[in-house]
Order: structure tokens, then C-alpha cells, then sequence
């Protein structure tokens, strides 16, 4: 079986997140860590070099790939902030009509920045998606 590439690391979040330059980023971090951390109720950790994730489920796939997986987490990207939906966003059109300005893939929400989207949409939309994962794989 081939595992997944991405894995838990000891790498400070804290550390990543203070090396950002942008500043306005930085502060975008520090907030979603803070959403996160309250949705999912555990500390973040780093997964790879540039992702914080919360908490953790295993998962195996039909490729073959299986491994551990974060519930949500996020992304400072060039372009944008990569927020990760693991239960998926195909069945959100209507929470992401009310959310702002933001494009998708099937596990990625992509935000040029919180200033553009409705933030307790946002909340509703990752909470909803832990608790969907939390009782699929924690019961």
C-alpha cells in the first residue's frame, strides 16, 4: 500500500507562521489558526513544510494510498490562502453562495483573503464538515 505524502511533523506552527513576510497574511493565519482550534478543540501541528492541520483521522483510499489525514487545516499560498475541507465541498452550493468571493476544488477552498467572505459562514461551513468526519471515523 502506498502511503500518503503528507504527514505530521515537529515543526513549530508558531515558528512557520511568524516566518511569513506578508504581513496582512500572517494576521489571516493567526485568525483561521484561532477558528480552527475552537472548531476542532486540539492544538494545530504542521503537516509537511507549509500546511497547519487539526487534528487527525485515518483514511485509505481506492488508489491504495492510506495514511493519517488532518480534519481541516490550512495553507498560506502565493496566489491565495488554501483552507482544507477533507469531507469534501460538493454538497455546499448553498453555504458557498452565501460565503464571498472564493473559488473551489473538490477538498480546497481557496480565499484571496478573509476580508472577502462572511466569516460565520465560513465557521458554519468547516464546523459542519469536522462534525461530519469526527462522527464518521471517531464512532
Amino acid at each position: 500500500m502506498a502511503k500518503l505524502k503528507t504527514a505530521p511533523t515537529d515543526q513549530s506552527v508558531v515558528k512557520f507562521l511568524n516566518s511569513i513576510i506578508d504581513q496582512q497574511k500572517q494576521h489571516d493565519c493567526y485568525m483561521l489558526l484561532a477558528m480552527m482550534k475552537e472548531i476542532t478543540g486540539v492544538e494545530p501541528k504542521m503537516w509537511g513544510n507549509c500546511t497547519v492541520g487539526f487534528g487527525s483521522y485515518y483514511c485509505r483510499y481506492e488508489s491504495g494510498e492510506e495514511g493519517d489525514r488532518f480534519l481541516t487545516g490550512f495553507s498560506p499560498r502565493k496566489q491565495n490562502l488554501t483552507i482544507y475541507i477533507m469531507s469534501g465541498l460538493e454538497k455546499q452550493g448553498a453555504l458557498l453562495k452565501k460565503l464571498g468571493k472564493h473559488k473551489t476544488s473538490i477538498l480546497c477552498l481557496y480565499i484571496n483573503s478573509p476580508k472577502d467572505i462572511y466569516l460565520p459562514t465560513l465557521k458554519e461551513l468547516i464546523s459542519g464538515l469536522v462534525k461530519l468526519l469526527q462522527k464518521r471515523y471517531y464512532q
